[in-house]
């Protein structure tokens, strides 16, 4: 196997649950490690009310603080129109990302917005997006499973991407927001996804335990199923709170980048530096969760 991957570090998803607030200028320092390093997609920001999220609070200036993206991609996260206005007017970004979940309950807890209710949003972000000169990635959470009993399968998967990608939606990943598909289900959806819709712009947003080889196997799930976006973040930081279990957290990046790096796919990451920036955001997470 050989080629490029994109790899997209999520800082946003890092930093989001922590406890306290992160100051403006690390947060800013240490994304410019990041893009030091090779990192030439990154999840970064979320344009939602303070209320729910304060870690997010400063988006705006954090971006403003960024060099130009100069063919990089700086995502960040919108869940309705306020977000969308927003997001129009931050400097440097390039994409915004909006969480659709399959599930009616989490999209209703997430959201407040039903899945009825937000076909008519995407489209209308949709357009505004592209207007605007940035991209729309929507993140199909619950896309492999969910705790609450609602209707799920990979063809209600496989269904749910035609009817974005009929809308226009390029990039679509799917979220193991509950984060426990093992390699056997993750493999079943990106797969099924894949040979009705096509590999190319599809990306898998996992969880895990932080066990090497259970990332590494969740890892080789995706890439045997044809996809060739993966998202994660150093130190394993994050993740969902949905899993019932404390350990479930992002795909550690430090095991990810040079596991695909073994097996043919380069990154454009320095893995000499992964150690340390793992050690970083590790740190971080000590300091304010």
């Amino acid at each position: 196997m050989e080629g490029r991957t994109v790899y997209v570090e999520c800082p946003r998803d890092a930093w989001q649950g922590l406890a306290r607030v992160i100051p403006t200028e690390e947060k800013v320092a240490f994304l410019r490690r990041l893009l030091d390093a090779g990192f030439d997609h990154l999840d970064l920001a979320s344009f939602v009310s303070p209320k729910w999220v304060p870690q997010m609070a400063d988006s705006e200036e954090v971006l403003a603080q960024l060099p130009p993206p100069d063919g990089r991609d700086y995502l960040a996260i919108v869940a309705n129109e306020r977000g969308m206005e927003r997001a129009l007017e931050a400097e440097n970004l390039t994409s915004v990302g909006y969480p659709f979940s399959i599930s009616e309950t989490f999209q209703q807890k997430n959201t407040r917005r039903s899945i009825a209710d937000s076909w008519p949003l995407v489209e209308r972000m949709l357009g505004r997006a592209r207007s605007s000169g940035l991209e729309l990635v929507v993140y199909v959470s619950m896309g492999f499973g969910n705790p609450y009993g609602d209707p799920w399968g990979p063809e209600a998967v496989v269904d749910f991407v035609g009817r974005l990608r009929g809308l226009g939606v390029r990039r679509i990943a799917i979220a193991d927001t509950y984060g426990v598909a093992g390699p056997e289900r993750i493999h079943q959806v990106l797969a099924a996804v894949a040979a009705a819709h096509g590999a190319a712009d599809l990306g898998a947003h996992l969880h895990s335990r932080p066990d090497p080889d259970e990332v590494r196997a969740k890892v080789d799930a995706v890439l045997d199923a044809g996809v060739r976006w993966l998202e994660g973040a150093l130190g394993g930081v994050g993740g969902c709170p949905f899993a019932g279990d404390e350990l479930v957290g992002n795909l550690p990046t430090e095991v990810v980048v040079p596991h695909l790096e073994a097996r043919g796919l380069r990154s454009g990451v320095d893995t000499a530096v992964l150690g340390d920036l793992a050690a970083e955001a590790l740190d971080l997470r000590g300091r304010y969760g």
